[in-house]
């Protein structure tokens, strides 16, 4: 059996059904120190498509550019949602497997069906009012980004106008989940517990499954206050325009938010810092040129935060790459292979520094990341970056480019660390800590007093101790 590639070649199709095939474990010490190399190792023995063992869980990797775009703007053929895994339904998925509890939050990111359509649509309703301009939220929540970081450059300040300091723990980790409990409407800091209760879940450690019960009775005791008393943020909007759910599907919904926002944008951060620091010229050129989205679109092209999309599902079986990918089979979408494919990376010139947006960063086709929510990790990463770079003088790595941590996962990648030494700039004029009296009180950002009495101000006051 034959496959007709696009340039006019043909390649023999194998098979073999996946559950019969030798898998290569994908989750290795090489994948979290170079997984660049990962894929390149796969790519030369499967072509563009690859079979490998996820945590004991045999599963496809596109690897391809071409057959990447060719899953992603194909959902009749390439469906989401678990009840389309052939596996799942017979029984096959261990019952603890590491990736059920994430992928078992049936979200709108997972979740496939007649549902989605509505949940989607009610989520772009929802993203709206934080990212048209001419929205009075877009304003607030501007505003309440520089603000937070302000407070979190201050913070580092505390050790001194000069020394080390963790910008990842510091900086890039805290600043998207507090931005995220200003779109919640979490009153004052009483989102901080579920804040450091997310930062548990992500980094998947022994108490990440208790971290997750408490997060989602938090966000559906917040789902239920909004619903009584509805504010100007996340929640409400989205009750608004989606009256139909549950406080339990109301509670996923805002666990996926607060996921998303935090990781993807704290990764992206870190990201296109040690792009501007580490000395790529073309990256640094477009930061000085004021042109920090520019700087970040290249970053999420060289090192994308989402490195693999959640699982989607042969509705039939179709040939992809070298493979037969037989009906029900789960295939993981790699945007970062993907970026690495020659028919992509040789048609991206490396010294421009206007890049390409053909990139998959954000996915493809009708179910890529909507445009408000690009727009809203755009303006939260941007801002922050900004004001970075406004208020420190000078920031250098504190260690070789190369040696520094990271940590992978099957979805996200990003730094353990962020080691910089730093040189403060002298202190502008003072920001106000807190919203005007005339904001409504869902937006007011809370007071120094309450923040330092919080369990993630404690937390980072701690982190500062420690440095000294």
């Amino acid at each position: 059996m034959e496959s007709q590639w696009g340039d006019g070649g043909s390649v023999d199709l194998d098979d073999t059904r996946l559950e019969a095939m030798t898998l290569e474990p994908l989750l290795t010490r090489d994948y979290e120190t170079r997984p660049s190399l990962v894929y390149e190792r796969l790519r030369q023995r499967h072509g563009p498509v690859a079979p490998v063992d996820l945590l004991g869980v045999p599963a496809w990797l596109v690897l391809g550019y071409r057959e990447a775009l060719q899953v992603l703007q194909d959902d009749d053929g390439w469906p989401k949602g678990l009840e389309n895994w052939r596996a799942r339904s017979e029984g096959r998925v261990p019952a603890d497997w590491p990736l059920g509890p994430s992928l078992e939050v049936n979200h709108v990111l997972i979740q496939g069906g007649p549902g989605y359509r509505p949940l989607r649509t009610a989520w772009d309703a929802a993203l709206k009012p934080f990212q048209d301009p001419r929205h009075p939220q877009a304003k607030r929540l501007k505003t309440a980004v520089t603000a937070y970081a302000d407070e979190l450059i201050t913070l580092v300040g505390q050790a001194g106008g000069t020394g080390l300091a963790d910008l990842s723990a510091q900086f890039s980790r805290p600043l998207p989940l507090m931005v995220a409990s200003h779109l919640l409407g979490f009153p004052g800091s009483q989102g901080d517990d579920a804040l450091m209760d997310m930062w548990r879940v992500l980094d998947a450690g022994p108490d990440a499954e208790p971290a997750l019960e408490r997060l989602l009775a938090a966000l559906a005791r917040l789902g239920a206050t909004k619903r009584q008393t509805p504010g100007d943020d996340f929640p409400s909007y989205l009750l608004a325009a989606h009256p139909g759910l549950s406080l339990d599907e109301l509670a996923r919904e805002l666990f996926m938010l607060l996921g998303m926002v935090s990781d993807h944008v704290g990764i992206l951060i870190s990201n296109t810092v040690v792009e501007v620091i580490s000395g790529e010229g073309s990256v640094r050129a477009s930061l000085s040129a004021g042109m920090v989205r520019e700087a970040m679109n290249r970053v999420v092209m060289r090192k994308p935060p989402l490195v693999n999309f959640v699982p989607r599902f042969a509705a039939r079986d179709t040939p992809l790459g070298n493979h037969t990918i037989r009906a029900g089979d789960p295939v993981w979408v790699s945007s970062a292979a993907a970026h690495a494919d020659p028919l992509f990376a040789d048609n991206v010139a490396a010294s421009t520094t206007v890049s390409t947006r053909a990139h998959l960063s954000w996915g493809a086709g009708r179910r890529q990341c909507p445009a408000a929510a690009r727009e809203l990790a755009s303006t939260v990463a941007a801002v922050g970056v900004g004001r970075l770079f406004e208020r420190f003088s000078d920031l250098d790595l504190a260690l070789p480019v190369d040696q520094l941590p990271w940590r992978s996962s099957p979805f996200m990648r990003g730094l353990r660390s962020l080691p910089v030494r730093y040189e403060l700039a002298p202190m502008p004029e003072r920001r106000p800590a807190y919203a005007p009296a005339s904001q409504p009180p869902e937006t007011v950002l809370p007071d120094p007093s309450a923040r330092q009495r919080s369990s993630l101000w404690r937390y980072l006051t701690g982190l500062i101790r420690v440095g000294r």
